[in-house]
């Protein structure tokens, strides 16, 4: 059984997996975007309720049309997980049901945003068929957006742009992608335990948060194991900076860490 609170970390450790958060959640706005950084918002299917929230609210403000994409994958039990302990959100129906169709509900019937500006492609099962079937919907459809701004579950907003930029990499109308996770995460240790600073409902369990942030930079590293040009080729090259890098390798090397890790099935 899993605890309810993570134990205490030391703060050599606490302070590389913020570096790690803060890099992978690759935030280009010092403030929410405004009406005039875009011209369509892509809301890629994850759990995270502040960032939902977050590209909700930015839709219902500026009637920037949103498109959201998300199937059925890996990981969409953790959205339902997250929907139905939400205490506002957890009368939608999800069971067997796409991504983007429950966040589509989030954005209509709790942020009002009207049905007609939200687009949903909910076949995709994964960050490179998020990108890929989006760029099919949107030549089908000819949206053709000067600048796009992308929302994604901050552990993995740095390598879904990537992908975005990738899949669009031969087409003369590539968007101006602009990365905004809708919140960045901060972890904060005290004597007892490890927590984050945001308050709110719908975040990772810090195990989670660790484990998903850990396992980012095998695949955005451009060598033969990863996604990039020298890889798999799913991504464009990502340059990774050597101070993201020394963070990584010390919670990777981090013995104290890994047995945490362990005794929560991670």
């Amino acid at each position: 059984m899993l605890m309810t609170t993570f134990p205490a970390l030391q703060p050599t450790t606490i302070n590389a997996i913020n570096t790690l958060g803060e890099w992978l959640s690759h935030n280009e706005f010092a403030a929410p975007p405004a009406v005039c950084d875009g011209e369509l918002i892509i809301l890629a299917g994850n759990a995270v309720i502040p960032t939902i929230n977050a590209a909700c609210e930015l839709a219902a403000n500026s009637e920037l049309p949103l498109l959201i994409t998300g199937g059925i994958g890996h990981s969409t039990t953790f959205l339902y997980a997250a929907i139905a302990k939400h205490p506002r959100y957890n009368t939608i129906p999800t069971t067997g049901r796409a991504e983007a169709a429950i966040l589509k509900d989030i954005a209509t019937e709790f942020w009002k945003v009207p049905a007609e500006k939200v687009l949903t492609e909910e076949k995709s099962t994964n960050c490179g068929e998020n990108a890929r079937f989006t760029y099919d919907l949107m030549q089908t459809r000819e949206i053709t957006p000067a600048r796009a701004i992308i929302i994604q579950d901050p552990t993995m907003q740095r390598r879904t742009v990537a992908t975005f930029e990738r899949v669009w990499q031969s087409d003369a109308h590539q968007p101006q992608w602009k990365s905004w996770p809708g919140f960045v995460p901060h972890l904060v240790s005290d004597e007892t335990h490890t927590a984050f600073s945001l308050h709110e409902k719908g975040l990772w369990p810090v195990e989670r948060f660790i484990s998903l942030a850990l396992g980012e930079i095998p695949r955005i590293r451009d060598d033969a194991q990863g996604y990039g040009p020298n890889g798999r080729d799913f991504i464009s090259h990502v340059d990774i900076p050597l101070t993201v890098m020394n963070a990584w390798e010390i919670l990777a090397n981090d013995a104290a860490l890994a047995q945490l890790m362990h005794e929560r099935g991670l």
